[in-house]
């Protein structure tokens, strides 16, 4: 685990050190288009680094990852129906695909939608959300909400806070991390429980 988290600092670092760039907002958009098809980071620490140097435009950066974010993932949908299955094969294990799309088929959009909130590389979820022909609006709408929910947690955080956001992110990385994933993983949880209950309760054996 803590290779994984050491691999995500890296990261983080060099994307970092793009923020001084003339280019940083394109680079930014770029990056957030291009990791929901497959670049390898995700926009988190360019939206950061660029929003601590601005705070009062953290939010709309936000937003503009998260129109990115979803673009990239209408992308990667799309590729997932062309030629998805031998190319998911290169990104991930025949492993972790098996039980991707397992979580597909229980859950449908709303595997999309932890997904894209969570650490969980969001390319191979948009692929195989391709390859597996789901319906392009209940997919687009769950993008919408799990990565505008992730992006403008961070724009709102930098705009209130401003640069005491970057320590506090510094010293609690892998604690927020887990925390994100389990967190939304439990609402999800609840929700489908929740309409269970309902509909069994509508129709009762």
């Amino acid at each position: 685990m803590s290779s994984v988290f050491d691999l995500l600092h890296r990261l983080a670092d060099w994307t970092e050190g793009l923020a001084d760039s003339d280019w940083a907002v394109a680079l930014l958009s770029l990056i957030a288009v291009s990791e929901s098809v497959v670049f390898p980071i995700p926009p988190d620490p360019l939206l950061i680094a660029i929003g601590l140097a601005d705070p009062g435009s953290a939010i709309w950066l936000a937003l503009l990852v998260t129109l990115g974010s979803v673009i990239g993932a209408v992308m990667g949908h799309w590729i997932g129906r062309k030629i998805g299955r031998p190319l998911l094969h290169r990104l991930v294990s025949e492993n972790k695909t098996v039980r991707v799309e397992a979580l597909f088929n229980k859950y449908g959009a709303w595997a999309i939608l932890v997904a894209a909130f969570t650490p969980i590389p969001f390319k191979v979820f948009t692929i195989l959300a391709g390859v597996m022909n789901l319906e392009m609006r209940p997919f687009i709408i769950a993008s919408i909400i799990g990565r505008g929910a992730r992006f403008l947690t961070i724009g709102v955080l930098i705009f209130v806070f401003g640069e005491s956001i970057q320590s506090f992110i510094d010293d609690n990385f892998e604690i927020l991390t887990i925390a994100s994933a389990g967190s939304f993983i439990a609402i999800v949880i609840a929700y489908l429980v929740f309409t269970r209950m309902q509909s069994a309760r509508h129709n009762p054996n």
